[in-house]
């Protein structure tokens, strides 16, 4: 197995998790951070069991490809000598049925039918690949990863494995003969070439620096009740202690995630931090991470 393009974490839910802490969010924008946090982790572990895959494969993971003015995106993409598999991951748990074509929670809530979304990205990419000139047979799965989902009247004609199939249905693809070729190869890099980078569909709420409260994030309750304690920053909530320099550190690249377009300069982190009194203690860790362009008060770092 070669990890061909990894997964990493999608920027629209950095930011939604970033502004989650620094202001009030709108519940459609919190169920929506919920959902993008819950598909990411579903992902995660989906990378981790296919990891463990010993046949010969390229794993292209959370492709975004656009095709004839549209674009559609892949969670794995799964490619052996002879069988190219599209799958579609969901972390979905607790109790589902499927009726009449359709998706239910229990007791009665319809759902999007998964089905749909795979459809749309098997199309585009049957065209795509035959546009590149492959002509391997694509499958297309629908594979549910969290232990705790249950599917009552699950169809048996439909492209579903359910949790308790996942170790039978990696067993089958370790099964399958595979020999990679340079053509493989080819084709696994001009997929991870067209991945575009930011998604045209991020649905983001609007924001200004001014708006948004200042301090430094714990990294792990997430909240801005850190203090400074000399040398240490310190959440007064959980009581995690980092280091001043780290800390800093990730307040820069969280402006830089939320503010792309402003320059980093001592003043405007020293805001940001805002329970950092010594600007000399800002300087310096930008001094020594990154390039400082200007002099006086035009200074900036990038």
């Amino acid at each position: 197995m070669m990890l061909y393009k990894p997964r990493t974490k999608p920027s629209e839910l950095s930011l939604l998790k970033a502004l989650d802490t620094r202001m009030n969010l709108s519940e459609q924008d919190k169920q929506h951070l919920a959902n993008m946090a819950k598909g990411y982790e579903g992902e995660c572990l989906f990378d981790a069991r296919a990891a463990l895959l010993q046949n010969e494969c390229f794993i292209l993971n959370d492709l975004l490809l656009p095709y004839n003015n549209s674009v559609f995106q892949i969670d794995s993409l799964i490619l052996l000598s002879d069988a190219l598999y599209l799958i579609e991951v969901k972390n979905f748990s607790g109790d589902f049925y499927y009726e009449h074509e359709k998706w239910y929670r229990t007791p009665h809530s319809e759902l999007a039918d998964p089905l749909l979304q795979l459809g749309r990205s098997e199309s585009l990419l049957r065209r795509l690949l035959k546009d590149l000139g492959c002509r391997i047979p694509l499958t297309t799965l629908v594979v549910f990863i969290n232990p705790e989902f249950t599917l009552y009247q699950a169809p048996r004609n439909k492209p579903f494995i359910l949790p308790t199939q996942l170790n039978s249905f990696f067993r089958r693809l370790d099964r399958l003969p595979s020999k990679l070729t340079d053509s493989h190869r080819q084709l696994a890099s001009r997929l991870a070439q067209l991945h575009l980078t930011e998604s045209p569909y991020q649905r983001l709420p609007t924001y200004e620096f001014d708006q948004l409260n200042k301090g430094i994030s714990c990294p792990q309750c997430l909240t801005l009740g850190v203090v400074m304690d000399r040398n240490d920053a310190i959440c007064l909530r959980c009581g995690h202690i980092e280091p001043i320099d780290a800390a800093i550190l990730r307040c820069v690249k969280e402006f830089q995630l939320l503010f792309p377009e402003q320059k980093i300069s001592t003043n405007r982190i020293h805001d940001w931090c805002k329970v950092i009194e010594s600007k000399r203690t800002i300087r310096r860790v930008l001094s020594q991470n990154f390039m400082k362009v200007g002099v006086r008060q035009w200074t900036y770092y990038e």
